[in-house]
C-alpha cells in the first residue's frame, strides 16, 4: 500500500535536459533578455507566461520539495542543460528515476530563472527556427514546420505517457492531447488557441506579417477558461415546487474542461439565502477526474466538460417555505488545486487557488 509508486513514463522526449548549451552566432547569450532587445513585443508577453514562471512558481517549488526534488520534473520546468545544476550521467534504474549525477560546470543560475526561456523552442543546431526564414537577422534562420503545426514543440513535456503495468488509466496522467484524441477533432491545435495569430512584426524593425502572441493562456487565465464556457441558467415553475437548471457546455476546448493535472476541477454552487443574507439551501457539484492512486493508479470516473456535450444540474426548492425577497445565487469555479493537496503538501499560497468563472443572482419572486 505505501510502496514507491511513479505516476507517469520517461519517455525519450525528456529523459534528459536539452543539450543546448551555446547561443547562436550573433546572439550574446541564450537568456531571454538577449531575444528581447529585437523582439520586444514578444519578450513582454513570454514575461507574463507560466512558461516564463515555470521554474520560480512558488506551488511548483513547494510540490518539487514534497515529492523528492524529483531530477525527471526539472528536464521540463527548467529544460536546458545550462539551467540544471547536474550533469545527467545516466540512469541507476530502467525507469530513469534515478539519475547518476555529476555537478555541472556550466550551470546558469540567471539562466534557470527564466523556466521554458526563448531558445527552448526556437534553437535547434545553432539556428533560431521559426515560421519564417526569409529575414534579415543577425543570427542564422531556419523555417521549421513544427513551428506552424498545431502541436509543434509542445509534445516534449505536454503529452505524459502512463502506460505501465500497475497504471490504469483511460487517459495518461497528463492526458490533454489524449483528451482531443478522444473528442475526435480533426486536428490537434494547441497553438491556435494558447498562441492566437496577430499582424505584426516579429522584431521591432521587420515587417508586418502573421505571426503568434507567445502568451499560452490556460487555467491561470481567467478570461481563457470563460471563452471556452457556456453556462445557462433557467428556472421551471411548478406549482410550488421550484427547480434551477444550469447547462455547461466546454464550446471552447477540444480537451476536456478543466485539463491538465488531476487537480484541477470546476464546481458548481447553487445557494438560497433570505433577504438577511442567511443561507437558506445549498447544493454543490464537483467536475473532477478522480483516481486511486494506491495499491494501484486506477481511474474511477471523469465528470470533467467534453467538447460540445452539455451536461445539466439541478436544484429544487419548495417557494412557499422562503420569505419574501430571497435569492438565487449560483457559482462556478475554476480550482487549479485540490484544497486538500494544497494542505498536505504544505503551500501557502498568496494568490488565490480558484476564480468564478460563472455567477449568477436571481430574485426568487412568484
Amino acid at each position: 500500500m505505501v510502496r514507491p509508486m511513479n505516476i507517469f513514463v520517461v519517455s525519450d522526449d525528456f529523459a534528459v535536459p536539452m543539450l543546448i548549451t551555446i547561443p547562436p552566432e550573433g546572439i550574446e547569450s541564450l537568456k531571454a533578455a538577449s531575444c528581447g532587445e529585437c523582439h520586444q513585443q514578444i519578450y513582454r508577453e513570454w514575461s507574463t507566461s507560466m512558461h516564463a514562471k515555470a521554474w520560480t512558481d512558488p506551488y511548483y517549488q513547494v510540490d518539487l520539495v514534497f515529492d523528492g526534488n524529483q531530477q525527471i520534473c526539472l528536464n521540463c520546468h527548467i529544460p536546458l542543460q545550462n539551467q540544471q545544476e547536474n550533469l545527467v550521467l545516466g540512469f541507476k534504474d530502467k525507469e530513469r528515476f534515478k539519475p547518476i549525477l555529476e555537478k555541472n560546470p556550466d550551470f546558469d543560475q540567471e539562466l534557470q530563472q527564466e523556466g521554458v526561456t526563448c531558445v527552448v523552442c526556437h534553437l535547434r543546431d545553432g539556428v533560431i527556427i521559426g515560421p519564417y526564414a526569409d529575414v534579415e537577422a543577425p543570427h542564422p534562420t531556419r523555417f521549421d514546420p513544427l513551428m506552424t503545426a498545431g502541436i509543434g514543440v509542445c509534445r516534449q513535456c505536454h503529452v505524459v505517457s502512463g502506460k505501465r503495468w500497475d497504471t490504469f488509466f483511460r487517459i495518461p496522467p497528463c492526458g490533454t492531447v489524449s483528451e482531443i484524441r478522444k473528442g475526435q477533432a480533426a486536428t490537434i491545435d494547441c497553438n491556435g488557441c494558447h498562441m492566437p495569430k496577430i499582424n505584426r512584426p516579429a522584431a521591432d524593425d521587420g515587417e508586418n506579417r502573421q505571426s503568434s502572441r507567445h502568451l499560452w493562456q490556460g487555467g491561470h487565465d481567467r478570461k481563457t477558461v470563460q471563452k471556452a464556457l457556456q453556462a445557462d441558467l433557467e428556472i421551471i415553475k411548478k406549482g410550488k415546487s421550484r427547480k434551477a437548471n444550469l447547462s455547461l457546455t466546454n464550446i471552447g476546448a477540444d480537451h476536456f474542461l478543466p485539463t491538465g493535472t488531476p487537480d484541477r476541477h470546476l464546481t458548481i454552487l447553487f445557494s438560497l439565502s433570505e433577504p438577511s443574507g442567511k443561507v437558506f439551501k445549498e447544493k454543490t457539484y464537483t467536475l473532477k477526474r478522480t483516481i486511486m492512486w494506491r495499491p494501484f493508479i486506477v481511474d474511477l470516473w471523469d465528470t470533467r466538460l467534453k467538447k460540445n456535450m452539455p451536461e445539466t444540474f439541478s436544484f429544487s426548492w419548495k417557494h412557499d417555505n422562503l420569505l419574501g425577497g430571497s435569492t438565487l445565487t449560483v457559482t462556478v469555479r475554476y480550482h487549479l488545486l485540490d484544497e486538500a493537496r494544497r494542505q498536505r503538501i504544505g503551500y501557502r499560497n498568496t494568490a488565490p487557488i480558484s476564480y468564478p468563472v460563472f455567477q449568477q443572482t436571481l430574485p426568487l419572486s412568484e
